[in-house]
């Protein structure tokens, strides 16, 4: 049980770790259009990414299918930046209604999910480093995907809370909320392009 603890912490570690932000960032833009009532869409939202990144983690780890870090290293802050220029599309659609911004966001789960598989490879780098000749990988590898799975909620959760704070205990309006975290989300992954 000791090693389920270990590789479950690791991957919790490694998906808050702020100096693998990325994934963090990436995490956020997905969730920056969602309030607490769209928890269910959300939900989808992310297990969708959940299911990218667990699938290429997995053939990863297993070493079925491999990419070269170099690209992974573009491709995962072009997922971010697309990511946020949808969210600033969605944005400017708002009118001053109360509409939800998520509303016609359906189209964006087929992207999680295309997203999800580049930033598994991410994931998995750091994953096969750790293994290293280890025989026996479907123990270590569903224990660091857990943990992966509890810091991804953590973010999630932070993120809906910081939502309800704005939104409800200072005059900021979601569009212009949705406007700075995206904008600042982007800024910093054009930074890591």
């Amino acid at each position: 049980m000791n090693e389920f603890w270990l590789w479950f912490n690791t991957g919790t570690e490694h998906i808050l770790d702020w100096n693998g932000y990325d994934h963090i960032l990436y995490v956020m833009a997905l969730c920056v259009l969602f309030s607490v009532r769209e928890w269910k869409k959300l939900l989808l939202l992310i297990t969708s990414f959940t299911i990218g990144h667990s699938l290429t983690l997995a053939v990863s780890a297993l070493n079925i299918f491999t990419m070269k870090q170099e690209i992974i290293e573009v491709l995962i802050p072009i997922t971010i930046l697309f990511t946020c220029i949808i969210n600033l599309y969605y944005k400017n659609r708002l009118s001053n209604t109360s509409r939800n911004l998520s509303n016609n966001y359906t189209f964006n789960y087929a992207l999680a999910l295309l997203f999800g598989f580049i930033h598994g490879m991410g994931f998995s780098y750091m994953l096969r480093s750790m293994l290293g000749k280890e025989e026996n990988v479907v123990f270590p590898l569903l224990s660091f995907n857990l943990g992966l799975e509890l810091g991804q909620l953590i973010i999630v959760a932070v993120m809906l809370l910081f939502s309800v704070f704005l939104t409800r205990f200072t005059r900021i309006k979601k569009s212009d909320y949705v406007f700075f975290i995206s904008s600042a989300v982007f800024g910093i992954a054009f930074l890591l392009f």
